[in-house]
């Protein structure tokens, strides 16, 4: 199984910041922070962002190959 149906199987296809910081073993307001910063972990994972309404969320398949590519 890849990472890209592992996270569809278990978050669907669009991580909360909450769903996505648990992922990456973070709190939330510090995941948040870090997106907020001029880093390259920023410019990476802030690629996969996107916004509905003021909700943000980011797309599986994109966090899949960040994951993959670390």
């Amino acid at each position: 199984m890849t990472t890209e149906e592992q996270l569809l199987k278990r978050y669907g296809p669009l991580l909360s910041l909450t769903d996505l910081s648990d992922l990456l073993k973070r709190s939330p307001d510090g995941l948040r922070i870090s997106l907020r910063s001029q880093s390259e972990f920023a410019n990476k994972w802030n690629s996969a962002k996107r916004k509905l309404g003021r909700r943000v969320y980011f797309k599986a398949s994109d966090v899949a190959e960040l994951i993959d590519e670390s």
